[in-house]
């Protein structure tokens, strides 16, 4: 095989995917259809891993009819869900810069979770792998949390943080993938990638 369709806006996602040497498509949803957004809707009571694994399997499905609509050639789709997670408490991307610093107060001076699922549909056959990492954060300040929030970072990013941006100068510590926090688990994909056929 010679390339694969990425299901995802994001630009660290292909980035990684560049960096494993997998030459990609991007295969996005139109105005016209169903946005990742609109699947990324909480059910009452859901953990964290079962949400963030439910979220990744429904993007794919919306992708590979997506990919059939469009007569497209046939090729590996893969997609990924990144989630942060404070306990049972799902912290998703933020509404807007208030719901963002909520979100960082929460997380100043704890340690979280972040978990990403990754899923790779091969024709008929479909796979799928867990990454959970944990972060600890360093107390913010209020005048911090405020100028991280200004700069734009947070907004778009589960748990309104980028651990490759400005935020890594509050994080004492990590444990797992760090490509992992970032949107897209290398080793995981990697596996889900040779199973696929790929040469990696």
């Amino acid at each position: 095989m010679s390339f694969i369709y990425l299901a995802s806006q994001s630009p660290r996602r292909s980035q990684l995917l560049d960096q494993l040497g997998v030459s990609h498509q991007l295969l996005l949803a139109q105005a016209d259809e169903e946005d990742a957004e609109a699947l990324e809707a909480l059910r009452p009571g859901e953990a964290p891993a079962a949400y963030v694994q439910r979220v990744t399997g429904l993007k794919l499905d919306a992708a590979v009819a997506r990919h059939r609509r469009r007569a497209l050639p046939a090729a590996p789709i893969l997609c990924a869900d990144t989630t942060v997670a404070l306990g049972r408490q799902i912290l998703g991307k933020p509404a807007d810069a208030e719901d963002a610093r909520r979100m960082l107060r929460l997380l100043s001076g704890t340690t979280h979770r972040v978990l990403t699922a990754v899923a790779l549909q091969h024709g008929r056959k479909r796979h799928a792998l867990l990454s959970e990492s944990r972060v600890r954060f360093a107390r913010w300040s209020e005048a911090q949390l405020k100028a991280y929030v200004a700069s734009g970072e947070p907004l778009g990013k589960a748990g309104a943080y980028a651990v490759q941006g400005r935020a890594a100068a509050m994080i004492e510590h990590i444990s797992g993938s760090y490509s992992g926090i970032m949107g897209l688990p290398m080793f995981e994909t990697a596996q889900l990638l040779r199973g696929a056929g790929f040469k990696l």
